[in-house]
């Protein structure tokens, strides 16, 4: 019913508009002043101030007409998004295209709320995934390599002399591989090498250790001219290269990858393929949902396809992400 009482915003406009005309033509049908073929200096000041009437009377009418997009202008600068849950009210006698329009704004607030909401869980999972997964590994290799360096060095000093030198570069030689651990555990939480010799050093470096870790060929195709490169656009392509990079390592039983790094027209692109049987569905639905994230942060867009055999993932940066 309320359709058919209200008219729409676009007629409440023409009428505006028309109201104006009408008493355009009424003033010049009906009052008894003429204007000559040259307007005297009187009649232009007839003229001159009916026009300065209906204008005004013109704007009045608009203004009235289009008060309820300024409220709603209104409500939606009040919106906090550090307040969840605010949301915009149109009046009882407000427009049905306002109402359509704060409608579709208040369900374009709950999908964005819903979103964060959920982005900020899986942050909290991946913080508290990746607190696990450094804790487990301080534990299984540091930890009990440093509790048999202790175990050894109480062996050592209880036997005779002669043998202590063996013993003892036991020791060096377990500590050491326990300092490899460590700094391997740290170059994962965060590259050195991307800060100090820059991303494709970063890169070959990131291919060096992935390969030491298991039965794994990786070929390297990296263009040292790249294009310039904000800080954050290169952590997301350090990290996403290192992310895939891994998976083929763990799931893919891959013998043979490649990394690619070159710059186009289109911005930059890396590329990660393999010649593996395919990464598992569990993989894909968690493992490769940080890298999405990721290049949303950035602008940047994840492709990730089959190669019928093997897989290939694709990060393309576009040139608006191009250096800071």
């Amino acid at each position: 019913m309320r359709s058919l009482r209200e008219p729409s915003l676009l007629w409440r406009v023409f009428a505006a508009n028309a109201a104006v005309f009408v008493a355009a033509y009424a003033l010049i049908a009906w009052t008894p002043v003429t204007v000559h073929r040259v307007a005297r200096p009187g009649e232009l000041l007839v003229l001159g101030i009916g026009l300065i009437v209906l204008l005004a009377i013109d704007l009045t009418l608009l203004r009235r007409t289009l008060a309820p997009l300024r409220n709603l202008a209104s409500s939606i600068a009040a919106v906090d998004p550090a307040h969840p849950g605010q949301r915009l009210r149109a009046s009882d006698g407000a427009d049905r295209e306002v109402g359509v329009l704060a409608r579709a704004l208040n369900a374009m607030l709950d999908r964005l709320e819903t979103e964060r909401l959920e982005s900020g869980r899986r942050i909290l999972a991946a913080q508290e995934a990746e607190r696990s997964r450094i804790a487990r590994e301080l534990h299984d290799e540091v930890g009990q390599t440093l509790t048999a360096i202790a175990l050894r060095a109480e062996r050592a000093a209880a036997a005779p002399a002669t043998s202590q030198h063996a013993a003892l570069r036991e020791i060096a030689t377990t500590a050491q591989r326990s300092l490899e651990d460590v700094r391997r555990i740290g170059h994962e939480l965060r590259p050195e090498a991307l800060d100090d010799l820059g991303l494709v050093n970063a890169l070959i470096a990131l291919c060096t250790r992935i390969a030491r870790q298991g039965q794994l060929r990786i070929r390297r195709e990296l263009e040292w001219r790249l294009p310039a490169l904000s800080p954050e656009a290169e952590l997301v392509i350090y990290r996403t290269a290192q992310e895939a990079l891994t998976n083929v390592l763990r799931h893919a039983e891959a013998n043979e990858a490649c990394l690619s790094l070159r710059g186009d027209p289109t911005g930059v692109v890396l590329q990660v393929t393999d010649d593996g049987v395919g990464l598992p569905e569990q993989v894909e639905e968690h493992g490769l949902r940080g890298m999405r994230e990721r290049a949303i942060v950035i602008g940047a867009a994840l492709e990730i396809g089959s190669l019928g055999r093997g897989t290939r993932i694709t990060l393309r940066i576009p040139p608006a992400e191009r250096g800071a």
